[in-house]
């Protein structure tokens, strides 16, 4: 079947080394506006030159998303292949299956995400063109792994700007109320269908392990702690004890199970808003830990992010007890990591604490980056030493 074309009267050279995106004013939409959002197009110079097979959405200001610069079909082989690629990495990574197996652009899936939990996998399909193409992936992903239960996750925020339903869709099988799953020794719980994004935050893996390996016989403070990811480890280590605090009592509800199972000691759940918790609290700890959910969504939010991250460093930096550690995350994409550290670092002096840097971190390997795609790098962690 012959592809719909779509023009660049002019390339921007930023394609030539590998950018995925083309936005909607670097495209001749006069023709290109009556393409059914989803659709596989070619893409092609004022010349009628070949340059790229992309999914395009007529509708979103990333117009395009380039999924290969070769002249090949795209079907349920060419998923597989992806799919196969990428599975190859985390296999190289990870002795057991739970692992982000698909990470979007970084993997040649240009708004595809996938999460597995062992024989269960849930997709986030954020672009059009892959809400489109899901019945071909599930094939594909058969081919490849043969999950036994396959859930599509569509209520991210992103898809609401690719004109897509906020639905969740079970693909195959059936979705149990929580899985577990296993990661640096602990056994998690996690809610597929009603948890946040995909029901697990896969990315913060080593830095989890990191904040563990300063917590044994400490008091450990884990704030936004959803499902325990980091009280848990914290606590399979040896802390002297751990205090999560989320708003979620469902997600803390999930954690409490987990640390039954693990026969973690030493482990209290708190229901409250961190903010809140912080005006009633005078207690220091050993370690504390602020992994918050996105301050910023876009960027008109960004000046109030920053505040909002300046005054989280300064209120958790007050309960961090003297030689103490203090470990900050962000994961607003419209956050640059320079801002970040800044505000953070002002937020760490408001208290009137000193600071040496211990790391700066991101994201775990099963996160890969794409190298023309700076705001790949959303997930920024600080660590600090606190006198």
């Amino acid at each position: 079947m012959k592809l719909p074309s779509i023009i660049l009267p002019k390339l921007p050279p930023r394609l030539l080394h590998g950018h995925p995106w083309i936005y909607s004013n670097e495209i001749t939409m006069e023709t290109a506006k009556t393409l059914p959002p989803g659709g596989v197009v070619r893409v092609e110079n004022a010349g009628g030159r070949f340059f790229a097979l992309a999914h395009f959405n007529p509708h979103s200001l990333i117009a395009a998303r380039v999924l290969t610069r070769e002249e090949e079909e795209i079907g349920v082989p060419f998923w597989k292949a992806r799919l196969k690629q990428a599975l190859a990495l985390r296999e190289v990574l990870f002795s057991e299956p739970y692992y982000r197996l698909a990470h979007s652009e970084a993997d040649g899936l240009p708004g595809l995400i996938m999460d597995r939990f062992g024989d269960v996998v849930v997709i986030q399909a954020n672009s059009a063109g892959m809400h489109e193409a899901r019945r071909d992936i599930l094939q594909a992903l058969d081919e490849v792994i043969s999950p036994r239960a396959v859930l599509l996750r569509g209520d991210a925020p992103a898809r609401v700007l690719e004109g897509l339903p906020q639905e969740n869709e079970i693909l195959k099988g059936s979705i149990p109320a929580r899985v577990e799953l296993r990661e640096n020794g602990v056994v998690y719980l996690a809610d597929l269908q009603e948890g946040q994004k995909t029901g697990w935050f896969y990315d913060q893996r080593r830095n989890r392990a990191l904040a563990a390996e300063l917590s044994n016989g400490r008091k450990v403070l884990d704030l936004f702690s959803h499902s325990g990811g980091f009280g848990l480890l914290a606590a399979k280590v040896g802390a002297a004890s751990v205090l999560c605090v989320d708003s979620s009592k469902p997600a803390l509800a999930l954690a409490e199970e987990a640390a039954k199972k693990n026969n973690v000691p030493g482990v209290t759940f708190l229901t409250e808003d961190v903010f809140d918790f912080f005006g009633k609290n005078d207690e220091t700890y050993g370690v504390v830990i602020a992994d918050p959910p996105p301050f910023a969504r876009s960027k008109k939010d960004v000046g109030a992010a920053l505040r909002g991250y300046r005054k989280l460093a300064k209120l958790s930096a007050a309960r961090v007890e003297a030689g103490g550690s203090l470990f900050l995350f962000s994961c607003s994409h419209a956050i640059l990591r320079e801002r970040f550290d800044e505000e953070c670092l002002h937020g760490v002096a408001d208290a009137g604490r000193r600071a040496r840097i211990l790391a700066r971190t991101g994201a775990d390997m099963d996160h890969p980056l794409h190298p023309q795609l700076p705001e790949s790098a959303y997930l920024k962690g600080l660590l600090l030493a606190l006198e």
